[in-house]
């Protein structure tokens, strides 16, 4: 059941990962160069590496981690509403 949680929660994270990729925030300009490699692309590279690494860490024992994925999926939630409202 958590490994379905995570995946659900994986899908929303990447859901508002491109969103502010696509949004053309003035913050997106300001990151390191290796970011912008392939067009922002390789940190959705980095957001599904961490869903698999959840995802295999509580499939074999950790159940625990899908609340830190929870928190980290909250955290996204906020920073993913403060760029796109316009309030950073």
């Amino acid at each position: 059941m958590a490994v379905i949680l995570i995946f659900i929660l994986g899908i929303g994270n990447f859901a508002l990962h491109k969103a502010v990729l696509e949004s053309g925030h003035p913050l997106l300009g300001r990151m390191p160069w290796f970011v912008h490699m392939l067009g922002g692309r390789i940190t959705l590279v980095t957001e599904f590496l961490v869903l698999l690494a959840a995802m295999l860490l509580v499939a074999n024992g950790w159940p625990a981690l899908a609340w830190a994925y929870l928190l980290y999926t909250v955290l996204n939630m906020a920073s993913a509403w403060l760029i796109l409202s316009g309030r950073v």
